[in-house]
């Protein structure tokens, strides 16, 4: 539908990033399921009676409605399925929360197809804010998975040093589509394992500091 030189435009994601611009309004970044991540505008969605002000918030996932301009998408209203309240509850748990964003903006392109990390992050916030999954568990999958989604993933070789449980676990984690990823608990050493293995491939094939992980590492 377009409207002048406005194209009106629905998608469906989650904010994964939000900013203050000029005294009333919020710039976002929203990853979709249609058109990848994009940036939009929010008029007004800092005044205390605006009804985008809580639809702009990070973590906020739902159906959005904008006009797309020449250089920019305008949001006009949202409906939002889950704001992942939980976690605004749970200090580290928020932490965490916001390390995923920080991770899905790190690998997320305009106009690009990002619906397997848009899954993955949907999946792993809601296992944040269940009582079932240890939140390290919940950071390895998330890693490992993100990393295969974007087309990488090391060889494990005998050298690792990793048990056969260990091996299993990270061939699942591989092999198993997203919305059957968290079904098994992990504690103990095998857990270690893992956060081990998992921190020194994201070392190596990350070329990014993420403040959120920074904080998770000192009050962990």
């Amino acid at each position: 539908m377009s409207l002048g030189m406005q194209e009106f435009v629905t998608v469906t994601g989650i904010v994964i990033k939000a900013e203050p611009i000029g005294e009333y309004d919020k710039r976002v970044v929203i990853l979709t399921k249609e058109r990848g991540k994009i940036v939009a505008f929010a008029r007004g969605a800092r005044k205390t009676n605006s009804r985008l002000m809580a639809p702009t918030n990070p973590f906020s996932f739902g159906v959005f409605r904008l006009f797309a301009g020449r250089s920019s998408y305008n949001m006009s209203e949202a409906e939002i399925s889950n704001y992942f309240e939980e976690l605004r509850q749970d200090f580290v748990g928020a932490y965490y929360g916001m390390y995923f964003l920080e991770v899905c903006d790190y690998y997320t392109r305009e106009n690009n197809d990002e619906t397997g990390m848009l899954k993955l992050l949907y999946q792993s916030l809601r296992a944040l804010t269940s009582q079932h999954f240890d939140n390290r568990l919940v950071q390895c999958v998330f890693e490992l998975k993100s990393i295969m989604i974007n087309g990488e993933f090391p060889q494990i070789t005998s050298t690792s040093g990793l048990s056969e449980t260990a091996i299993y676990t990270i061939d699942y984690i591989m092999r198993t589509p997203v919305e059957k990823l968290f079904s098994f608990r992990l504690e103990g050493q095998i857990l270690e394992e893992l956060a081990h293995f998992s921190s020194n491939v994201c070392k190596r094939l990350r070329d990014k500091n993420f403040k959120s992980l920074e904080i998770l590492e000192n009050i962990k």
